[in-house]
């Protein structure tokens, strides 16, 4: 099975799989290559997949589409870690998910900041008498 995994700003894993275990809004799953062909959502957790040199690999992911068409299967997240191993997946995640979160905090500050700024020029406007 050809595996990509998209997000929104990147290709973060685009290989051949022999197996791959998922986790649905219905419970755990396991896909080999001649599944049968349907599409799923998934739910934040534990995606793990076995290369073609049969070494396995894990995905912390955040909730996405899974879709499997004939031999391709392809995964839309926003938000997804590749880790070797569950241990260094969980500090991983751990890292890039903060680092994430402080510059979501900082974008909504900033964006705030723009949204006061034009609140405030638009009350000066009613002020100087352009009728607002």
């Amino acid at each position: 099975m050809k595996l990509r995994v998209l997000l929104p700003t990147e290709l973060l894993v685009d290989e051949e799989v022999t197996k791959l275990t998922a986790e649905a809004e219905n419970g755990a799953f396991g896909m080999l290559p001649r599944h049968i062909d349907f599409v799923t959502v998934l739910v934040p957790g534990i995606l793990s997949f076995e290369r073609a040199d049969g070494g396995e690999t894990f995905l912390a992911i955040d909730e996405g589409v899974l879709v499997k068409c004939g031999p391709d299967v392809t995964i839309s997240t926003r938000r997804a870690v590749v880790g070797p191993d569950l241990e260094g997946l969980h500090e991983t995640v751990i890292k890039e998910f903060r680092h994430r979160d402080d510059r979501e905090k900082a974008t909504r500050s900033a964006i705030a900041k723009l949204e006061a700024g034009f609140v405030r020029r638009f009350l000066d406007m009613g002020k100087a008498g352009y009728g607002i």
